[in-house]
């Protein structure tokens, strides 16, 4: 099976073959994904890849961190779209129940 992670604080002219090259020692890379603005096309300094299990578990411990481009990459499982919307949606409806 593969996972799917979240890849962040990635420099704003990051190309995919730039992350297909930092990562490519937990080949087969299944995709990879970059997020842009949807009005600007600019890039929104973040993005996806999905990897083996083993593989993706070995990049997170061993890149979690890691310098790229002259930034400090966060690299964690990606979280379903769901997940956070819910959470923060709960939040608001809670904050306007307190009064």
């Amino acid at each position: 099976m593969s996972q799917k992670l979240y890849i962040g604080n990635l420099p704003y002219r990051t190309t995919e073959s730039d992350i297909r090259n930092f990562f490519s020692k937990y080949e087969p890379i299944h995709s990879v994904v970059l997020i842009s603005d949807r009005e600007t096309g600019r890039s929104r300094g973040f993005g996806f890849i999905e990897l083996e299990d083993a593989n993706a578990d070995a990049a997170i411990s061993e890149l979690g961190d890691s310098m790229f481009g002259g930034r400090n990459l966060r690299i964690s499982r990606a979280r379903d779209r769901g997940e956070g919307a819910q959470v923060g949606a709960a939040s608001r409806v809670n904050q306007f129940n307190r009064a």
